[in-house]
């Protein structure tokens, strides 16, 4: 969706409701019965956050553009990244917490970048809809040749980051802009901007190994790789059908869209081929019985999601949305676990 950050480095939660969206905000009047300035009013109170509240007036724009106040984006983009890293490391020890605290780092920055690229890609979109339209660049608040500066100075801050690292892992890193510059766009052209979402979010999964080793063990980042790609393609299906109304009025695409009323059963696929593709990195990387453990438990928490979604419940899809912080956690542990057991 033009306005999802979730699918360009991060996630602006707030769900849309529209009277081509269908359905009333809970608990509040129906779309009919309030004017426009009500329903932005609504929008307004409905997404103030710490950012509004304690910063400086003169930061808020910024630290909205990038936001800071909504990170489950960047969890969602560092998981494959430490997964990444746990796998490469020696049995027996925890993963390099240096690397761990540097992919953090960049994830937090490289998130953020995505995000000012995605409302800089759909400035006109998020001005003709209520809850977007108070975005830092649809609402005027910042410039477009100030937010290109902005965005500089992300990207400088990412590179500082990336250049700590070895020249592979540089060279691999760097060659992921191409994914992050293009993803924006691919919801006016394709009915798959997510599986494009996934192939960008999920890069880490190649470069955390590259980071420990400089190179890759192909057997093993693959298939972490893919199972990251199907994973993502099953939580932002979830988001999609969020904005699904407006999407389809403004004329773009989503999974959502494409998936419609066959959601639930191909995203139990996807979320099995998630599941097999994770295994089987795990089964290359000759893991334990811990990871195994732990990718149960993490296939029962994407079945909870398959089995419990209401896709036309905004506030429904939004909690199993964030709830795949725990899907991460999950794998990760098992990782760890698995490594400390060999």
């Amino acid at each position: 969706m033009a306005r999802r950050c979730a699918r360009a480095g991060g996630a602006d939660i707030a769900p849309r409701w529209s009277s081509s969206g269908g359905g009333a905000a809970p608990g509040g009047p129906t779309p009919s019965s309030r004017s426009s300035s009500e329903e932005e009013q609504l929008f307004q109170d409905r997404s103030l956050t710490w950012v509004d509240t304690r910063c400086a007036p003169a930061l808020q724009p910024y630290l909205k553009l990038m936001r800071i106040d909504r990170p489950i984006g960047t969890w969602l983009l560092l998981w494959p990244c430490w997964w990444s890293i746990a796998l490469a490391g020696p049995a027996g020890a925890l993963p390099d917490a240096h690397l761990m605290a540097l992919f953090g780092a960049g994830a937090f920055v490289m998130r953020g970048a995505g995000c000012t690229i995605n409302d800089m890609w759909d400035r006109e979109f998020d001005a003709k809809v209520a809850r977007t339209r108070t975005r830092p660049l649809a609402s005027g608040a910042i410039s477009m040749p100030a937010a290109t500066a902005f965005l500089g100075a992300q990207l400088g801050v990412g590179l500082s980051v990336l250049l700590q690292l070895n020249h592979f892992a540089i060279a691999l890193g760097a060659s992921s802009l191409v994914l992050v510059a293009a993803y924006p766009l691919m919801k006016r052209i394709t009915y798959w901007p997510q599986a494009v979402l996934g192939l960008t979010f999920n890069w880490g999964a190649l470069l955390g190994w590259a980071a420990v080793h400089g190179s890759c063990d192909w057997g093993v980042v693959l298939p972490l790789y893919g199972g990251g790609v199907c994973w993502t393609i099953v939580y932002d299906t979830w988001y999609a059908h969020q904005d699904k109304g407006d999407d389809a009025k403004l004329g773009l695409k989503s999974t959502a869209l494409l998936f419609a009323e066959r959601t639930k059963p191909v995203l139990a696929a996807f979320s099995a081929a998630a599941l097999g593709a994770l295994g089987l990195a795990g089964v290359q990387a000759g893991l334990d019985w811990p990871f195994y453990a732990a990718l149960l438990a993490g296939g029962g928490h994407l079945a909870w999601q398959v089995g419990t979604a209401d896709l036309d419940d905004p506030q429904n899809l939004a909690t199993r949305f964030k709830a795949n912080n725990l899907f991460g956690l999950a794998v990760l542990s098992g990782i760890v676990a698995s490594k400390l057991v060999q």
